[in-house]
């Protein structure tokens, strides 16, 4: 079971970037999968998240309206869409899945599947 990110780079302030999270091993069908990302010396917050059988989403405040997460199902794949990137969004950047018991979880420790993380800076 492996989740691979990827998407991230270089990109200035008002560009867009998609990033993406490849599954192997396992279908997302019965997953929730969420998107993170951490800054150096803070904490890994949520970005956005997707329940792939039921297909809703949530965002981080931050990130609505800019950011839109989205899956495909013939590639077992979710994408993050990020527009009008701001320099306070350069972070590395994580997908994450677990079951979907409950719906959407915020809390990082919720989720038990990890990719690798992508990093994403975004210069002024």
């Amino acid at each position: 079971v492996q989740l691979q990110a990827s998407g991230g780079g270089l990109v200035q302030a008002g560009g867009s970037l998609r990033l993406s999270c490849a599954a192997s091993g396992f279908r997302f069908d019965d997953y929730v999968i969420g998107w993170f990302r951490q800054a150096p010396g803070k904490e890994r917050e949520f970005v956005a998240g997707i329940s792939w059988s039921v297909g809703s989403t949530l965002y981080a405040d931050s990130v609505k309206g800019r950011f839109a997460i989205s899956r495909d199902n013939a590639k077992n794949t979710v994408y993050l869409q990020m527009n009008s990137l701001k320099p306070e969004d350069t972070a590395v950047y994580y997908c994450a899945a677990d079951r979907d018991y409950s719906g959407i979880y915020y809390n990082p420790m919720k989720y038990g599947y990890w990719g690798q993380g992508t990093q994403v800076t975004v210069s002024s």
